[in-house]
């Protein structure tokens, strides 16, 4: 069995939650950061608005399910971060969603401005891969092996940017691709 088939078996310690499927392309990048980092995650579809019911019993439940972060994805009115933090006692991570009426600043402006004792954490626009980091993160205080992979991730990060500065001084900025 490989690692990313055992953390899948393990239970979920962080949630990926989203209110439509159209959500899809930005929250996988937050799954694929844990996934990468071996963080057990499930991941979800609930609308706070169409279904409230289910989404109410998922937040009151998360933390006893053993969930220590949410990560929730919205656009628009985007409640659902804000809806999480409301009732669920661990951190949450809002990533706004790009619209199309308004470039994403809708939901930016929905998630960062939650009331005061309703706190959010909040990444960029579209910042799917930047949630799960912060998730790790957040994780990583109290788990010290997960500390030395989020070390490791960050140095190979560090490696890439070295080549490409490499590669572009070889080829020279024209030729650069």
């Amino acid at each position: 069995m490989s690692d990313m088939e055992k953390a899948q078996h393990r239970k979920p310690v962080v949630g990926i939650v989203m209110g439509s499927d159209s959500d899809m392309p930005v929250m996988s990048k937050a799954a694929d950061v844990l996934e990468t980092l071996d963080i057990p995650f499930e991941m979800r579809i609930i609308s706070a608005h169409r279904e409230p019911d289910i989404f109410y019993e998922y937040a009151k439940h998360a933390e006893e399910e053993g969930l220590k972060v949410i990560i929730a994805g919205a656009g628009m009115a985007a409640h659902l971060p804000g809806m999480c933090a409301a009732i669920f006692p661990m951190p949450v991570i809002g990533i706004p969603m790009h619209t199309a009426s308004l470039g994403g600043r809708d939901s930016l402006y929905s998630i960062v401005q939650m009331p005061s004792g309703i706190p959010v954490a909040t990444v960029a626009i579209n910042g799917g891969v930047n949630g799960g980091l912060l998730a790790a993160k957040i994780l990583a205080t109290s788990d010290g092996e997960l500390l030395k992979r989020l070390k490791a991730y960050s140095e190979k990060l560090k490696e890439q940017v070295k080549a490409k500065d490499e590669r572009l001084h070889l080829q020279g900025y024209k030729s650069y691709k």
